[in-house]
């Protein structure tokens, strides 16, 4: 076992009521230090505002905040018990509920707490940076590990539910759907996916109108398609594959169709091992997979979505045999480290802007990772087969020996 794992093993760091203080503190912090309410929280609830007042919901207004408004409409009521308290008060409540729905995601994860519990160290190296910017990508994550918890409980109803709301939210959540052939009832998962659409679409209208609501979509789908025009020269934004290839090799122009489609048939391959698809272990690689892809084929990627490349990185290390295999902890480490310092300014404005940012070197160990999971998975090299029994507590064998079809 590596070092590192070694000393995250001792009690405290262990303990699951440490982490869910850790992780409930960290978005405290990060409201009570911001000196002024974030600018996308003022995004996000205002836009429950323009929602009732039934104006457009993504044209710009710059004596609220800046940048616009780039989720769908149902956000807008998703949003509406925290934008109807004070703002300090909405604002550290929104930061704390981002949090904790990662955090109950990853806690009822079907696998044991000695292998999960790392989840936590990894993923909260980007949990600071989501919170402090209000961000989304948290819950998203939590919506896709969700909906894969409820896929292997045979819950396709809640399943739909959680893919439908992560998509209607952002578009990111639609990768749910590559957790479809898991499930042991898939007509009943395509029937609920659409009543959850039905009531996603309509739900807004509760709080506006159904012209507004369908007029908003519309808007939501223009928006989008301007942005992604935008994302090739604002250095902020496509940190992914695409724009490292395109910035890297000096081709902006290139079509981002050319980059996504080589990832898609990649993606795809990993599909072939049919047999595998009730193993565990093979459906937490393709999820892993797809979270690794929500990053890194989208040129709205920017350095707050990597929270859910670094879920991905966690679930990677999770199926590694990495007692035996050194290198998987140095690129663990590397991986985390690189994501910690292109995000931070420990660096000269000069080489974080005009190097880090300009060339979206932050993709380059994620994207490293992701192709080295997706070989892993389609060779069934270096990656367990299983999730062994000897990797459950006492308590957990207690209890499965209990319920042997938990098993």
């Amino acid at each position: 076992m590596s070092p590192i794992v070694n000393f995250f093993r001792k009690p405290v760091f262990s303990d699951k009521r440490f982490l869910l203080f850790v992780w409930t503190l960290i978005p405290v912090i990060g409201a009570l230090k911001a000196s002024r309410i974030h600018n996308n929280y003022k995004i996000f609830s205002g836009s429950f505002y323009h929602a009732l007042e039934q104006i457009n919901l993504y044209a710009p207004y710059p004596a609220e905040h800046h940048d616009k408004f780039y989720y769908g409409p149902v956000f807008t009521f998703i949003v509406a018990p925290f934008a109807l308290l004070p703002d300090r008060l909405g604002i550290l409540l929104w930061d704390v509920a981002m949090s904790l729905t990662l955090f109950f995601a990853v806690y009822y994860l079907p696998i044991a707490w000695k292998r999960k519990y790392l989840f936590f160290y990894i993923i909260g190296v980007d949990l600071y940076t989501c919170v402090m910017n209000s961000q989304t990508n948290g819950l998203i994550a939590a919506l896709v590990i969700g909906s894969f918890i409820c896929i292997r409980k045979e819950k396709d109803f809640w399943a739909a539910c959680l893919i439908m709301l992560g998509t209607f939210i952002k578009l990111y959540g639609i990768v749910g759907l590559s957790l479809f052939f898991f499930s042991k009832h898939k007509g009943k998962l395509t029937l609920y996916m659409g009543i959850w659409a039905a009531i996603f679409f309509t739900l807004p209208m509760l709080i506006s109108s159904p012209e507004f609501v369908i007029q908003s979509y519309g808007d939501w789908f223009q928006t989008l398609s301007a942005k992604n025009v935008i994302n090739i020269t604002n250095f902020s934004q496509d940190i992914s594959a695409i724009g490292l290839i395109r910035r890297c090799f000096n081709i902006l122009d290139a079509p981002a169709f050319y980059i996504i489609v080589p990832g898609l048939v990649l993606f795809g391959l990993q599909y072939i091992k049919v047999r595998c698809y009730d193993d565990l272990a093979y459906q937490f690689g393709i999820l892993a997979s797809a979270l690794f892809f929500i990053v890194l084929f989208s040129t709205g990627s920017e350095k707050e979505t990597y929270i859910i490349a670094m879920t991905a990185l966690a679930f990677w290390y999770s199926l590694q045999k990495y007692p035996k295999n050194k290198w998987i902890t140095g690129l663990l480490v590397f991986t985390l480290f690189w994501t910690l310092i292109t995000s931070s300014h420990i660096f000269p404005k000069s080489i974080h802007d005009d190097i880090f940012k300009r060339y979206s070197l932050k993709a380059i160990p994620s994207l490293a990772v992701w192709l080295i999971l997706v070989y892993q998975i389609i060779t069934s090299r270096g990656i367990l087969k299983e999730f062994p029994q000897e990797e459950y507590t006492d308590e957990e064998k207690k209890t499965l020996s209990i319920h042997p079809h938990k098993q």
